[in-house]
């Protein structure tokens, strides 16, 4: 079998799509086409359902995925311990973040390790906490910080950055003034909530709950898929939320929101850097890693 096969076949899985993968691939459709085709005549076996516009493996086709996950992986790692051998790392790094370390902690991170190794290349992929841990459980990202901790034994943790979570009111709010509220003043209190898999939304409930307080306790119109989204609305005049303090600190400074604390619940986090636990580790992203970990020494 061809390893450039093999990446298309795994492209398409992951896209579900001839046309999308043909695009990420800068190849044509009947190229593709004749990738997939090459590889099932040569394993004689049919590697995907066609079902209208998508594409789905077949019990054969799941094997090989699995497997050439792997192999391309072990290229991929090929390649950055031979370019260590003469100093310079160099490769692809797939890093994750759920939304709040994606949008407000990564970036600046990413910008100051280029710094340090200007051959890397670095992406960056932004989803809720569960999404991102399931992408490096399936090895389609090399490592993840996300907004809250993910009990799977299958995957390695470290604590990273330390998060508050507070309420976030409009400066034309009744508790803009107030430090703090008791719990008991959110029942009623028009409330949007993050979506479910959300870190912060995760956090948020564990914390409410050991206070007595349930989502079904909050007057929700509302659910929203990402911070920012949530603090536009708060904006608007829709209702409260919880939220990073991270989210919105422009808001604060310039006096548009305002942050709210709750009597007597703690709502710091810190945000913990995930990895394939016994997954073996590129030059690279041990290099990140590395950096990360003494970034946090350092802070």
């Amino acid at each position: 079998m061809d390893l450039h096969q093999i990446e298309i076949f795994c492209t398409l899985i992951k896209l579900r799509s001839f046309s999308k993968a043909a695009e990420a691939l800068y190849l044509t459709q009947p190229t593709v086409s004749g990738h997939i085709k090459n590889l099932e005549q040569e394993l004689a076996v049919k590697l995907l359902d066609r079902l209208g516009k998508q594409v789905m493996p077949t019990a054969a086709g799941d094997i090989l995925f699995r497997h050439g996950q792997e192999l391309l992986a072990l290229r991929d790692q090929a390649r950055e311990e031979i370019a260590s051998l003469s100093g310079q790392l160099s490769g692809l790094l797939k890093i994750g973040g759920s939304t709040i370390p994606g949008a407000y902690v990564l970036p600046s991170l990413i910008g100051a390790f280029k710094k340090q190794l200007p051959s890397a290349t670095i992406q960056l992929f932004i989803d809720d906490t569960m999404k991102i841990a399931q992408a490096v459980l399936n090895g389609d990202l090399h490592l993840g910080i996300v907004g809250a901790p993910v009990s799977d034994p299958r995957l390695e943790s470290h604590p990273y950055l330390r998060d508050e979570l507070v309420i976030a009111v409009p400066a034309t709010h009744a508790w803009a003034k107030k430090k703090t509220i008791t719990p008991d003043a959110l029942h009623g209190t028009p409330f949007i909530l993050r979506e479910a898999g959300s870190g912060t939304r995760r956090i948020m409930e564990d914390r409410l709950g050991k206070a007595g307080i349930t989502i079904a306790d909050l007057n929700t119109i509302a659910v929203m898929g990402s911070s920012d989204a949530v603090r536009q609305s708060i904006k608007g005049g829709l209702g409260v939320s919880i939220l990073s303090i991270r989210a919105f600190q422009d808001d604060i400074s310039a006096k548009r929101l305002y942050a709210v604390r709750l009597k007597g619940v703690p709502m710091e986090r810190s945000f913990p850097v995930i990895l394939r636990r016994g997954k073996s580790r590129s030059p690279l992203c041990q290099a990140f890693l590395n950096f990360l970990l003494h970034a946090k020494s350092t802070a």
